[in-house]
Formats: C-alpha cells, structure tokens, sequence
C-alpha cells in the first residue's frame, strides 16, 4: 500500500511539473502562475541580453528557460531526477524534434543530438538523471552563444 501511495504522489508531481513550463520560441507570461500551481522555486537572472528563469522542482528537477528581451523563450535546458515532458517544453517544434531523432545519427550511447535547421536539441541521461537543452537558432539573441544555454 504505501508502495503505491509513493508511486501516486511521485506521478501526480511528474504531471502537475510537466504541464507548468513556458514553451520553446512562445511568449514568457505564464512563468508567474506555473510557479504557484506547482510550489516551484524561481530564481530570476537578468543580463544585458536575456534572462534567465530557473524553476526549482520538488522533485529535483531543474529547468531553466532562457528569455529574450522580447520575451519570447529562446531556449530551454534541464538538469535533474527526471526528464520533463519534451512536448510541453519544445511545443510547435516537438513533432520536428520526434521525427529527427528516430535517425539512428542522432544517437550516441545515452546521447541524442538533434539538428533541424533552427532547432537543436541535445539530450542525455542515464536511470535517475536527466539532463539537456534545446534552442532555436534564429531567436538568440545577438551575441549569446550555444555554450552559455546550459
């Protein structure tokens, strides 16, 4: 019984935290009442050319989605206990991610590195740990590079 109790609390997390994430190339607004609805930690960081949001799961996991001055979400990377649900994060782009990471060149090991012209995402992990980012080329900011979306 208390086996699944903790499997239903543990899952119930995983869908409350999944539907809570800004999206991926979409405007920045509902970071405020995803925070509420999901007891996050958001810890804001402001540069000369975007910002960063870092949600702080309770179940480990965090997210960081990084936001132009425009407000528009140009990328997004996640370090933690789990993966978060790519299709809320990735939004339009989840289909074109899906289909290019079937290639069998787009896997390494535990590794998946995926390319669509704007869209690149890269992926890895192993039982208990997750971690990745995805960004789309054309909405970066001038002068942010890849390396500093981590």
């Amino acid at each position: 019984m208390r086996r699944v109790s903790r499997s239903i609390v543990f899952f119930a997390t995983l869908f409350v935290a999944a539907a809570a994430f800004a999206t991926l190339g979409e405007d920045v607004s509902s970071i405020r009442s995803d925070q509420a609805r999901m007891n996050a930690q958001v810890r804001v960081g402001v540069g000369q050319s975007y910002s960063v949001h870092e949600l702080s799961l309770p179940a480990g996991t965090t997210i960081k989605e990084f936001v132009s001055p425009a407000g528009t979400v140009f990328a997004v990377s996640w370090q933690g206990a789990f993966t978060p649900d790519l299709r809320q994060l990735l939004g339009t782009h989840f289909d074109e991610y899906v289909q290019a990471s079937q290639s069998a060149q787009t896997r390494v090991a535990r590794m998946v590195h995926v390319e669509t012209g704007d869209l690149v995402v890269e992926s890895s992990g192993h039982m208990r740990f997750s971690m990745g980012r995805a960004y789309l080329r054309g909405k970066m900011p001038s002068g942010v590079t890849a390396d500093a979306l981590r």
